[in-house]
């Protein structure tokens, strides 16, 4: 027994007609004839009796063509909701974000879900970056967008680099330091700094740069994951935190002496070893896009 067959079935049950029901059906009589046969065969009773020129359901007939309506919905409904979801407007996607990157990705990724894929479902993790691997790995998450300095090479990620952003040190616009043309190092440790947990890359940058007291050990004062919370102290103390540029417009970038010249590389991160959920291409291509408002 097919989907075929069964919509064979109903077209010949709603009209009576082998040459109606094989034109419509873009058969040969015969043709429709073998496959009504094959059906009623493979049941083991007549579905329609010969009454004159006209074919009627008999009692067994009525009670499959039920039946058959509610198969053939439910196959065509699975059709229409599988080009949904290889469309990206519905299925369901877990990402995980780290610091920046939810600065930068979680509220436009949310809206954009909102107003372009109603149908679909949208979680989203907030965490360090070492949780949202592990989270990854037991495929509790679906993918991620980090940066990826951060992350140690491993042959089971496939990352797929998303842009790279300028990091730099910034203070509210009424803070002593926002009035200096240049600001040495030396005046910027006489302020709290506050800055997410940073990659050893950057670690080693700012060593470079500045010396061992720049190393984040020595140099962070309030540390933690959620960079949003790290901005307000920033606006409302005299604060400076560490970041990434485009995470805070309203801020005043200090102009470091010698310049920072740091940037953060954020990327998708998924496993290769999982096939991607279409919504997640649809996702990856909207935080694509959300690099143009920057």
């Amino acid at each position: 027994m097919t989907l075929v067959q069964l919509k064979h079935f109903l077209e010949l049950a709603a009209n009576g007609s082998f040459s109606k029901s094989a034109e419509k059906l873009f058969l040969t009589q015969p043709a429709l004839s073998r496959s009504i046969k094959s059906l009623e065969d493979e049941l083991g009773q007549a579905l329609f009796d010969r009454v004159g020129r006209k074919n009627e359901l008999t009692l067994f007939g009525k009670h499959v063509l039920l039946q058959a309506r509610e198969l053939v919905d439910a196959a065509n409904n699975l059709k229409q909701s599988s080009q949904h979801i290889l469309s990206g407007q519905s299925g369901q996607l877990k990402l995980g974000l780290g610091s920046g990157p939810g600065a930068l990705w979680m509220t436009p990724l949310l809206t954009y879900v909102a107003n372009e894929c109603p149908g679909a479902r949208l979680e989203i993790a907030r965490g360090a970056t070492t949780l949202l691997v592990q989270q990854l790995r037991e495929r509790l998450l679906d993918a991620l967008i980090l940066d990826i300095r951060s992350l140690s090479p491993s042959t089971d990620l496939k990352v797929e680099p998303l842009c790279e952003l300028p990091g730099t040190f910034m203070c509210n616009k009424k803070h002593p330091l926002a009035k200096l043309k240049r600001v040495s190092f030396e005046q910027l440790l006489e302020y709290p700094i506050a800055s997410t947990p940073l990659s050893d890359e950057v670690a080693r940058v700012l060593t470079e740069k500045y010396g061992a007291q720049a190393h984040p050990d020595q140099l962070i004062q309030l540390r933690c994951e959620e960079i949003s919370s790290l901005l307000d102290v920033a606006r409302n103390t005299q604060a400076v935190v560490l970041t990434v540029r485009a995470v805070a417009p309203d801020l005043k970038e200090l102009p470091l002496s010698p310049p920072l010249n740091a940037n953060a590389r954020f990327g998708w991160v998924s496993l290769k070893s999982r096939s991607e959920a279409p919504l997640a291409r649809v996702l990856r291509e909207a935080a694509i896009q959300r690099l143009s408002t920057l």
